[in-house]
């Protein structure tokens, strides 16, 4: 009587011995001791599309460098090619069930790669899963790579993958911010600094602002990029190359870049380049100073949309949910929120990333797997939180023009316009006046004299105080500071 198909097993031995495989598994002996010995982060790297695309891109130009330089079964290479395409293309993904946090360098990963593309490869030959006499993980798959280069390798090319779904999300937030700072170009409204009033400003102004520094972390993403374009393939172990023929490097290079349209180059010394992990580094800071500011940013939107009664109540964000349990019709900020609490956990990523990088010892740094684990997860977070911020937020920001245009007009942050024509020491008599009285400054100028109304108008013009409209005539300062009376 035939078993059921989930409890059919097939044996499998490595070098500690023998264990029975699930007959349908494209995984093997050594992916089932990853499993056993690194239970984790309960996340399989099939968590992360883009790692494992690499992987097969990685082992699909190896293949075809192989047959190129002869060492390798043409016929055994067009198998490997054709099954790591699959995966390419998005098949057999549930398949890469290591652990993404491993101990081994990353030798897990690599094996679960060599594994599941075998036998994917078996199978379209007709034979057997785990028919290795046939074709091998480690003589075939594997041919002239170690895990010491084919892991940082995909690595990188992983991430210079995702990082294009990224770019694209913050190009569409800072437009979200661009079409807000256009819909609010005319809004005045007081600006602060250190959380007090000073003189006024736009809220497109504002929303430009944040849109520029987006726009700049844009730029700095993009750098950093290409600290990733460099790769140690033909390395092998610690970078002598021993096991990869003379040919092998510079024609792995070359299918690679075919296969992932990067402009890869092969580093120059590849012993450094095997032990060192600083382009990790380097880019999961860029990745920091990205959602730094954008929680900066985030903290801007909660504090402006403050109240909505008691607050600063100068724009609304889309109501998203019901805010409180016990006090009914409370909205809070949840959007803005979300997006500062991931930006949190991208620095302590980077923290990890650093840590790692300098835990590195002599000729290999075998914390790759968690330095790979944070910053894939800190730029899968980031992306869907750019996403939420402005679909679920930024879109939907409307402001409270009535309440904006109040406070400029009582704001003794007006006078600060006034003081190349009043002079410092009257602009400050008057907005000590106006503070205490919660009269208007302009009046005030007025009455004591120093500008006629007319002019006064013309220099509190909302382009004016805003900075859109320069000076461009000069009015001689009035020296009357004197007349300005300070009442109790």
């Amino acid at each position: 009587m035939a078993l059921d198909a989930m409890t059919r097993t097939r044996t499998e031995t490595d070098s500690l011995g023998s264990l029975e495989i699930p007959a349908d598994a494209y995984w093997g002996i050594h992916t089932a001791r990853a499993q056993e010995n690194f239970p984790i982060a309960k996340r399989p790297i099939s968590v992360y599309p883009d790692l494992v695309r690499a992987l097969a891109m990685v082992k699909q130009a190896s293949a075809r460098a192989n047959a190129e330089i002869g060492v390798l079964d043409h016929d055994k290479a067009v198998l490997i090619d054709r099954a790591a395409q699959r995966v390419i293309d998005g098949e057999f993904h549930d398949e890469f069930t290591v652990g993404v946090i491993q101990g081994g360098a990353g030798t897990s990963t690599n094996m679960n790669a060599n594994e599941v593309i075998t036998n994917i490869a078996l199978e379209m030959a007709g034979r057997e899963k785990g028919d290795y006499a046939f074709l091998s993980p480690i003589d075939d798959t594997n041919r002239s790579q170690s895990t010491n280069d084919v892991y940082p390798t995909a690595i990188k090319v992983g991430l210079s993958l995702t990082l294009v779904s990224l770019l694209e999300e913050l190009r569409l937030l800072r437009q979200s911010f661009l079409d807000k700072a256009g819909e609010f170009h005319d809004v005045l409204k007081v600006g602060r600094t250190q959380l007090q009033d000073a003189v006024p400003m736009t809220l497109g102004q504002e929303f430009h602002g944040f849109a520029t520094t987006l726009g700049e972390d844009y730029n700095r993403l993009t750098e950093n990029a290409y600290l990733l374009y460099e790769i140690n393939m033909g390395a092998t172990a610690i970078g002598t190359g021993i096991t990869a023929h003379a040919g092998y490097s510079k024609a792995v290079l070359r299918h690679l870049r075919e296969i992932t349209g990067l402009d890869l180059e092969t580093a120059t010394d590849l012993v450094e380049s095997t032990s060192d992990t600083g382009s990790f580094m380097s880019f999961s800071s860029s990745l920091k100073r990205n959602a730094i500011k954008l929680s900066k940013i985030c903290n801007d939107l909660r504090l402006l949309s403050s109240g909505p009664q008691a607050g600063l109540g100068e724009i609304n964000l889309p109501p998203r949910q019901a805010g409180s349990s016990i006090m009914p019709g409370k909205v809070n900020p949840v959007i803005p929120e979300v997006v500062n609490q991931v930006a949190f956990a991208v620095a302590g990523a980077d923290t990890t990333v650093t840590m790692a990088v300098e835990g590195g010892q002599l000729q290999l740094n075998a914390f790759e797997p968690v330095i790979a684990h944070s910053i894939f997860q800190s730029i899968t977070w980031m992306r869907q939180a750019m996403w939420t911020l402005r679909v679920n937020c930024v879109d939907g920001i409307t402001a409270n023009r009535e309440r904006l245009g109040a406070m400029v007009g009582s704001s003794v942050g007006v006078v600060t316009a006034l003081t190349p024509f009043i002079g410092y020491a009257a602009s400050a008599a008057l907005a000590k006046t106006a503070l205490l009285t919660h009269r208007n400054v302009a009046d005030l100028v007025v009455e004591a004299g120093l500008m006629s109304r007319d002019e006064v108008t013309k220099q509190l013009s909302p382009m004016r105080l805003s900075g859109l409209q320069a000076i461009t005539e000069a009015i001689p300062i009035v020296r009357a500071a004197d007349s300005v009376v300070e009442e109790d």
